[in-house]
């Protein structure tokens, strides 16, 4: 039982449709059931961040300010912590309404719940655009290092 644990952790992957909450909570349920595993916290990170797509990759880079896993462990828990959260309220809200028989354009509560939701995943896209713009700058400045201004050679 704990080899076939070790290896689901080690393959672990994020289903096609699985939301980034339900992957979270997918990767700690299997290290609860193997309490040996044998893998250092940093190494679990790793593992859970390379299984997800490419979007909530991008999410947490974006979160994290730069490169999700040049943060260190605890913020990066918290990072993850804080986004499952969101994500797992968002689709909490969107699965009840989507349990009732009411059409969505006779409950206003819904109208606007949609608006802010459309809000927050344009601001989560606009966040990781503008880290990658801000990053292609740096990179450009690095290429290019400022002359020193001349001066004039008096006689």
């Amino acid at each position: 039982k704990t080899t076939y644990l070790r290896n689901e952790i080690t393959n672990f992957l994020q289903k096609p449709n699985e939301t980034f909450n339900e992957a979270w909570e997918r990767f700690k349920d299997l290290l609860r059931q193997c309490p040996h595993r044998g893998f250092f916290e940093l190494h679990q990170l790793d593992t859970f961040y390379n299984a997800l797509n490419p979007n909530d990759q991008d999410a947490l880079d974006s979160a994290a300010g730069g490169n999700f896993l040049d943060k260190i462990l605890r913020e990066c828990l918290s990072i993850i912590e804080s986004k499952s959260k969101v994500r797992y309220s968002r689709s909490r809200v969107t699965d009840s309404r989507a349990n009732t028989n009411a059409p969505l354009s006779s409950s206003l509560p819904s109208n606007s719940f949609d608006l802010q939701q459309i809000a927050a995943s344009l601001e989560d896209k606009l966040d990781i655009r503008m880290n990658r713009f801000e990053k292609s700058l740096n990179d450009m400045k690095a290429y290019f290092t400022p002359t020193a201004p001349i001066k004039a050679v008096e006689e």
